[in-house]
């Protein structure tokens, strides 16, 4: 049996989670909901859950506007773009860089977590989070960055 490659494992569920995130986004535009309408709601008869009057932003850029899913649809393109890569960002450091890929992945769970759809997305991309956190932790580095190890204006 072999060592799991944590960056490796972390790609896999980063790339399903950012798909499974952009096709929320679109869903997310036809059937907007609020997920946590459930908190402070008032539940009507005919109608279901309510959300409070203190969730009013939330349902502003949420199911009026969906600003969020398209921050979240915009993002999700954008980590596919360094993770798949994109020919212009292949072999730079910014491909390479684990806590980029953190704070995207942690950015993507925030937004998606807040409609309906992206929930499942959501924890996915905080499960790759972490994932590349454990393998920032046990120092791996990714193929490429151990190939230019060396060679002058590669690296």
């Amino acid at each position: 049996m072999g060592n799991l490659i944590w960056h490796e494992y972390a790609r896999y569920v980063a790339l399903s989670a950012t798909v499974y995130t952009i096709w929320a986004s679109f869903w997310g535009f036809y059937f907007r909901k609020y997920f946590f309408d459930f908190v402070n709601g008032i539940i009507r008869s005919p109608g279901g859950v309510q959300p409070a009057a203190s969730d009013s932003i939330f349902v502003s850029i949420i199911v009026k506007a969906p600003v969020v899913q398209i921050l979240s649809m915009l993002l999700g393109f954008g980590y596919l773009m360094l993770d798949y890569p994109a020919p212009f960002l292949k072999n730079t450091a910014i491909h390479r860089s684990f806590p980029i890929r953190i704070v995207l992945l942690l950015l993507q769970s925030f937004f998606a977590i807040l409609f309906y759809q992206g929930t499942n997305g959501a924890l996915y991309s905080f499960i790759a989070a972490c994932c590349y956190i454990r393998a920032q932790m046990l120092g791996e580095v990714m193929p490429e960055a151990k190939d230019n190890k060396g060679r002058g204006g590669k690296a």
